[in-house]
């Protein structure tokens, strides 16, 4: 079985702090994709930009020009499985070293989210799933129904 054309690319952030808790925005509800729902800082890449261009540009569109963060690692491309297979999907993980989150007009709400306290977040389909291929937290702290 062949995959389905591609019809956009992503670059997704995944930042952690120091004490291992992940931060999670809450989109706006009229977003088109996860509207209310909790996901990580990222958007569509550009024709005219690299995916590590564009996770830098969501960053700084997202959470503002103050944060400060280091990349641990990058994973992908890798194809969704919520969506149809027709999205690539760029991962990059960062280490939060600091400043003021100012979040734009997509977002609502921010938090720094432990595993533990993980599963009371209602969750954008993929969020799990980018944990998982980033190794961030051990298999048991995710949703198994929402792996890969």
């Amino acid at each position: 079985m062949t995959q389905p054309e591609i019809k956009a690319r992503y670059a997704i952030n995944v930042l952690e702090n120091s004490s291992g808790e992940i931060l999670l925005l809450k989109r706006h509800p009229e977003s088109r994709l996860g509207a209310g729902l909790w996901g990580f800082p990222g958007g569509h890449i550009r024709d005219d930009e690299s995916p590590a261009e564009c996770a830098r540009r969501e960053l700084e569109e997202e959470l503002g020009p103050d944060c400060q963060t280091e990349l641990l690692q990058q994973y992908g491309p890798v194809r969704d499985t919520w969506y149809g297979g027709e999205f690539e999907v760029y991962l990059f993980h960062h280490r939060w070293l600091g400043g003021d989150i100012v979040l734009n007009h997509e977002h609502t709400e921010y938090a720094w989210v432990g595993r533990d306290a993980y599963p009371d977040y209602a969750i954008m389909d993929g969020v799990d799933e980018d944990l998982f291929y980033l190794g961030i937290w051990r298999v048991e702290f995710l949703n198994a129904n929402r792996l890969p």
